[in-house]
């Protein structure tokens, strides 16, 4: 072999040295696929926690560069830090904004990252009926709007009601005739307006049930505490609480230990989180629906696939996708989730994409395939 001379030799670990220098300048958007997600909950919030620690066992993966920002429950703080990332200078933007477009920040998030040229993503929720001819559909008003995911949010609300229903039913004496008080999400948020249509479904196939009043406790466990309490001391009698988030039912629990109560109430919830999990199996919730803290995970698998040309839209014919992604959470499923949520950053998400796996036609985003395939 022939060797370089002492000169050239110096030239090339000169030019490598360059080089690497160069590489360590460059934002970390121009060395891999980059993502941001602009979290519109508190980044302490246990279902936020959960969800985002699944989109980033997700991201490292697939090798992606996920950047997340929290927007601390103030809806005005969602748009400013989309502004943020849209003023960033064009290297050190991200190839996708994903972003949840909660209580009618969609229009404005969508508008920022047009005009900047960032393609982005809606997940977790739909958009509001309300919100649609501002909106319009995604790559039609904003052709960088690439598409949306959420999951059936009414099944949610409707899984966890008719559970708790018959749960309370089988523990009540013969023809008893309970009464219902429901903690609700926001006022405007589609997610959790289609929840409370699936409270409503459940109400209207257990007539004997008294529904008495929902009131809306903004996502907030010290709103919940306080929202219940004037529920429990306006309805004296009622023993069944549904409530839209298993943070909301926990802020129920409280108002009711507050207030010395010596009554039976069942409670439910919704969200897979390790404290909702542990509640339903040691019997302070009597009914519990989840799965949907997976939809940003699955934001991740299909923007990954866009990428790498294989667009969501050529599987599904649709870029606003809806999947079936909540189940009735039994102690069976809640010990399985526990022992997944200790394992999730070891788990392989490269199995649910379609670069990954050539042969897969269809993606399947469900939640009892997600426990059942051990992936």
């Amino acid at each position: 072999m022939r060797l370089l001379s002492p000169n050239v030799q110096r030239i090339c670990l000169s030019f490598c040295i360059m080089a690497a220098a160069g590489m360590a300048l460059l934002p970390a958007s121009a060395l891999a696929l980059s993502m941001v997600f602009i979290n519109p909950g508190k980044s302490t919030e246990p279902f936020w926690v959960m969800a985002i620690r699944n989109m980033q066992a997700t991201a490292d993966s697939l090798g992606i560069e996920l950047e997340v920002l929290s927007a601390e429950r103030d809806y005005l703080a969602q748009i400013r830090l989309t502004r943020e990332v849209a003023e960033r200078p064009q290297a050190q933007r991200p190839d996708y904004l994903i972003v949840v477009a909660e209580k009618g920040t969609l229009l404005t998030q969508l508008q920022l990252a047009d005009q900047a040229g960032i393609a982005t993503f809606l997940a977790f929720n739909t958009v509001a009926d309300s919100d649609r001819s501002r909106v319009g559909h995604p790559r039609e008003r904003f052709p960088l709007w690439l598409g949306s995911l959420a999951p059936l949010a009414e099944e949610g609300g409707y899984l966890s009601a008719k559970a708790l229903i018959e749960h309370a039913l089988r523990q009540l004496p013969a023809g008893a005739t309970p009464e219902l008080i429901a903690l609700a999400g926001d006022r405007s948020t589609d997610t959790s307006l289609k929840r409370n249509q699936g409270l409503h479904r459940a109400l209207a196939e257990f007539p004997q049930v008294r529904f008495r009043q929902l009131v809306y406790a903004d996502w907030s466990y010290d709103k919940a505490v306080e929202q219940a309490g004037y529920l429990f001391r306006r309805y004296p009698q009622a023993q069944l609480v549904w409530s839209g988030s298993d943070l909301l039912a926990f802020g129920a629990m409280q108002a009711l230990h507050d207030s010395s109560a010596d009554r039976q109430v069942f409670f439910s919830g919704i969200n897979a989180t390790s404290q909702a999990l542990e509640a339903l199996l040691d019997g302070r919730l009597s009914a519990l629906s989840g799965g949907h803290h997976m939809a940003g995970a699955w934001a991740l698998i299909m923007l990954y696939d866009h990428y790498h040309g294989l667009d969501f839209i050529e599987t599904t014919g649709t870029t606003a996708q809806e999947y079936s992604m909540f189940a009735l959470l039994d102690r069976h499923r809640a010990e399985q989730l526990l022992e997944r949520h200790a394992k999730m950053p070891t788990i392989d998400f490269c199995s649910h994409s379609r670069a990954c796996n050539p042969a897969r036609s269809q993606y399947d985003f469900s939640f009892a395939s997600w426990l059942e395939t051990g992936q």
